[in-house]
Formats: C-alpha cells, structure tokens, sequence
C-alpha cells in the first residue's frame, strides 16, 4: 500500500527549529502562514478550503508552533482563537479531501501539535510547568531536566480475509445508518501490535486469526492517535458481535460489497482515512 503523504513537500527543519531567532524570523517572514486549531480539533476554514493568514505581532514560543517549511515557505499553526477573528472552522475530514499530500501533512501536524500542547503543559513526572522548545515539537521540564515529546497512541486497524477472499466488515451502534468499516482497536499496556491485532479481532467478532502481516501506517490526530494498518487471515467465518459498540459484522465479497454501496446499503469510510486506503487495496485485490 502506498505510504502515507509520499510526495509530501514538507521540510520539518529537525535542526532549524531548535534556533529560536530562526524560528521567529520564520514567523516574521512575509512569506509565512499560519492557521488555527480549535478546542474541538476543528481547523480553521471558508467554505470547507483550508484558511490560513499571515502571522501577526511578535513571536511567541508557547502559542505560536512551527509546523515546518514547505518550498522555503514557513508554516505555523496556533489556537484558532488566537488567530484575527476566529471565523468558520471544519474537520480535517472534511477538508482533507481537498488539501494535496503536502497540505494535508502540515495539517495532519499543526492539528496534532496543538492537541498534545493543550493537554500537556505539565510534566508528567514531577508536575512541574514544561517549556515549549524545538518550535513547538518537545516541552522540556526544567525540574527533571529532561525533554517531553508528543505523545501518539498506537492503535490497529485490520482488514481480516476468510478463505474465500471476502473481507469483514462491521457497523458501530453510534454510526450513520449503514455506515461500515473494517475492525480497530488501541494497543494495551505490554502489548505487541501482533497481540492487539488477535485480542481486538476475538473481542469485536470472536474470530480467530492464522496469520497476520504489516500493511501501513496513517497519523490521526483524535487526539494523538497512529493507525496500524494489517490484514489478516480468519480461521472460520462464525462471528458474533457484542451488540452494543459493534451492532452487526459480516464478510463481502467484492461484488456484494460493490452492489451494496451502488445500492446505497453501505457507506465506506471517507477517502482520508487509512481504513478506506485498505478497502480499496482489497477491492483492487492488492491486499495479500
């Protein structure tokens, strides 16, 4: 499967950013742009197109975050509220349809840094107020005297094949009327992601899994989360479901998943997510 955002033009400037006089001559650049992020991790936006704005007044380490330099340009990313008027904000799903590789990689980060900053000015070991450094991408704990990074939560999406070829699909009780998608789950303390793919699978469907292998990767930034992607091999294809988070789960094959969505039956996850780049690698049968 392709990897995330490959032709992606984002330059994180590992060594520039730790430069501060750097970092605020980027922000003081005409050429610069920063957008906001809101507190519901909304981005800010016109009719559904990313809107961002040059930066204004001094730089700020704490509010104002580096998100990278993009064809020598720099880009920032702040609280939406402290942008000129905050204005209308969307989903990184619903604008990401529109954004190309390299917008939605600095997107993807600006969204998932502001996250991680709103919830972690403390250190997590001592309780002491932390210093953002590094343009925004560490805190370090003047305390400890140790450096703190964003945290991201591995979790495992997983395309499960029976011996036929049909793929498993499953509808959320909380989701849209025929709403579906493939099985996912976040990694547990003492985890592989190898044990997390066959405790997730047993618990959401009672399936037992005979092998397993890595098909790709995708950052999701609600909040701070890192979306393995497998597919795997069921043993049998009896399934039960618990009835509550997941309602109803059951194998397609690839024309009885192509009629159902003609027919308006299902609706596949939106293109931005890793969940339908896998959906789509089976239905092209790509997916061994």
């Amino acid at each position: 499967m392709e990897p995330w955002v490959p032709d992606s033009r984002l330059d994180r400037v590992l060594a520039g950013r730790a430069d501060v006089p750097a970092v605020a001559a980027w922000w003081a650049d005409p050429t610069s742009r920063v957008f906001g992020v809101d507190d519901q991790s909304f981005v800010t936006a016109t009719d559904g197109e990313l809107r961002s704005e040059r930066p204004r007044g001094g730089y700020v380490p704490e509010r104002h975050l580096l998100v990278g330099l993009v064809d020598q340009a720099a880009w920032f990313v702040a609280e939406a509220s402290d942008l000129s008027g905050q204005g209308e904000t969307a989903s990184l799903r619903e604008l990401a349809t529109g954004l190309d590789e390299t917008m939605a990689d600095v997107v993807t980060t600006g969204v998932a840094l502001v996250n991680w900053h709103r919830v972690a000015p403390h250190c997590g070991q001592c309780g002491a107020i932390t210093q953002v450094r590094e343009g925004g991408h560490q805190r370090w704990c003047p305390v400890c005297e140790r450096p703190r990074f964003p945290r991201t939560d591995p979790a495992v999406i997983v395309a499960v094949l029976d011996a036929d070829d049909r793929l498993l699909l499953a509808h959320q009780r909380v989701w849209d009327t025929g709403r579906v998608s493939i099985l996912a789950g976040f990694v547990e303390a003492g985890e592989s992601l190898e044990q997390a793919v066959h405790r997730e699978i047993a618990e959401e469907s009672d399936l037992t899994l005979t092998s397993l292998a890595y098909v790709g990767s995708q950052p999701w930034p609600f909040p701070r989360s890192l979306m393995l992607g497998f597919v795997a091999r069921a043993q049998g294809t009896e399934i039960t479901v618990d009835g509550e988070e997941i309602e109803w789960a059951r194998f397609f094959s690839r024309e009885e998943l192509a009629a159902a969505v003609a027919a308006g039956e299902v609706k596949l996850p939106a293109s931005v997510s890793i969940a339908s780049r896998i959906i789509a690698e089976w239905r092209a049968g790509r997916l061994a």
